[in-house]
């Protein structure tokens, strides 16, 4: 499995004069290796000024676990 992936940060201009918001994907090989769904909830952490870390905010059943 590819350990890397480069996305890009798109913009997503609102209607009405509302702020744009920025918009970053998660490549399907990589969210199928963390068994991520759609809709799952999920939070940012800042770490640094290059550095994030994706933190899932419900935990996938045990049963599942991670595909290797």
């Amino acid at each position: 499995m590819q350990a890397e992936y480069e996305m890009k940060v798109r913009v997503i201009h609102s209607p009405q004069g509302r702020a744009a918001r920025l918009f970053v994907n998660i490549p399907m090989p990589l969210a199928g290796a963390l068994d991520i769904q759609a809709g799952e909830r999920i939070r940012w952490q800042l770490l640094g000024r290059s550095d994030m870390r994706l933190v899932r905010l419900e935990a996938p059943s045990p049963a599942k676990g991670l595909k290797k």
